[in-house]
């Protein structure tokens, strides 16, 4: 940062001068790891680019329908081009997904029936999807409630997918194997292409009429390709994390073999009607320029995080992945070690927010989990992650998962917010 917006913030904001020596000598050492980001992005923003060309996207697909939405070309166009990006045959794209877990909820619910069995390939799933299997809680309409049965492989030493142990547990009653790509509230590294690609061949070795299925959430535009290019059959993500690129005001999407595409499509609305009906309710236009400008909104994101991990190594503490680590979704976990830590760290960044920056987020029953969460999120768009946030479930070891930006800028300007407020209360260590 030059001399001007050193002293800005200092002066304007209150950062103490160590903190931001500090922040500079991260920056400094992340300049091969950024050039490697950039290099990314830059693929994808034109690989983007190549498919709204192709699509021949134009005004008459920024227009809406009312009613019951019959023939909307926006919504069609929309769809499809999500699926061309990700390299898939069908895509399922609507504002009415309320958010990533009924995305995921509406593929199982979709593509499973009783006595089916549905495999998960990295362990415990996050915390929601527990709620949606039920392992957890008693929520009506679960899956086992449905007759699904489910087995779990877990992660080896290191986070690495036990394929050998994926491909005993395949059976006979085995209609689905997923795999979730970011480490959701688990102190690991998201997962790579080159493991989904081994996962997704090792499944159909198996069993080839397997449905391989991936949880995409946060890890869109992260790489070059994406796990349906590599073998996955369907996967599902958030509109209000990195796809949507800001802009987005709600939705999910799904993307996949068309017959895959189509089932879900029958739970999201209802069998008969599937994916020819849905209003988009105006957001059209601003769902298409999200996914024109997500490839900069997430490396902007990713290198937000990769600056978290430098920053707070360089502190001492334990962090995933670390700063030099190959990133493949948005977020970065800090191990703080205490409830006080957590707090705090999760205060600055909702200092550091251009809405709300006044509120203090403290932890809360939030649903679908079963331990508190504590959430700092000052976002134009409610609960939008590709925004600057973070947040923690209050269970040990304490760790936090820090998030989003929009821009570079704000996403260090949340760093060194959490760093100044733990240092304010004395909770930082190394410094």
């Amino acid at each position: 940062m030059n001399k001007e917006t050193y002293n800005y913030l200092h002066e304007h904001f209150g950062i103490d001068a160590a903190i931001l020596t500090r922040v500079e000598e991260a920056e400094a050492r992340l300049a091969s790891v950024f050039s490697r980001l950039d290099d990314i992005r830059s693929f994808n923003q034109y690989k983007v680019l190549d498919q709204f060309q192709r699509a021949r996207i134009n005004d008459q697909h920024f227009a809406w329908n009312t009613g019951y939405g019959y023939d909307d070309v926006g919504r069609t166009a929309l769809e499809q081009l999500f699926a061309d990006v990700f390299g898939a045959e069908a895509g399922l794209v609507r504002p009415t997904i309320v958010n990533g877990t009924h995305a995921l909820a509406s593929v199982y619910l979709g593509l499973l029936r009783q006595g089916d069995e549905l495999i998960y390939c990295n362990g415990d799933p996050y915390d929601t999807m527990q709620t949606v299997i039920g392992l957890k809680g008693n929520a009506y309409g679960n899956l086992r409630e449905f007759g699904v049965s489910y087995k779990q492989v877990d992660l080896l030493d290191g986070g690495k997918i036990d394929i050998e142990g994926v491909k005993r547990a395949i059976g006979p009653k085995t209609k689905v194997c997923a795999l979730q790509r970011s480490r959701g509230y688990a102190f690991r590294n998201a997962m790579t292409i080159p493991q989904i690609e081994e996962w997704a061949a090792a499944c159909k070795s198996v069993k080839p009429d397997v449905i391989c299925m991936v949880d995409n959430c946060y890890g869109e535009f992260t790489d070059e390709k994406e796990p349906v290019g590599v073998g996955a059959d369907i996967m599902a993500g958030s509109l209000i994390k990195n796809p949507g690129g800001g802009l987005a005001l709600s939705g999910g999407y799904i993307v996949g073999r068309r017959d895959l595409v189509d089932k879900v499509a029958t739970r999201v609305t209802s069998p008969g009607i599937g994916g020819e009906c849905g209003l988009t309710f105006g957001q059209t236009r601003s769902m298409f320029q999200g996914l024109f400008i997500a490839p900069r909104v997430t490396m902007d994101a990713v290198k937000g995080a990769a600056l978290c991990a430098q920053v707070f190594a360089d502190l001492g503490y334990e962090v995933c992945p670390g700063p030099a680590d190959p990133r493949n979704d948005i977020v970065e976990a800090v191990r703080l070690g205490s409830p006080e830590a957590v707090c705090a760290f999760c205060e600055g960044v909702q200092a550091a927010a251009p809405i709300d920056s006044y509120v203090t987020p403290v932890p809360w029953d939030m649903p679908g989990y079963t331990d508190q969460i504590i959430m700092a999120a000052g976002a134009f768009v409610g609960g939008s992650s590709i925004e600057l946030s973070a947040d923690a479930p209050m269970r040990e070891p304490h760790d936090v998962f820090f998030q989003g930006g929009i821009t570079y800028d704000h996403a260090r300007f949340g760093v060194i917010k959490a760093l100044q407020t733990l240092k304010d209360r004395g909770l930082v260590k190394g410094l």
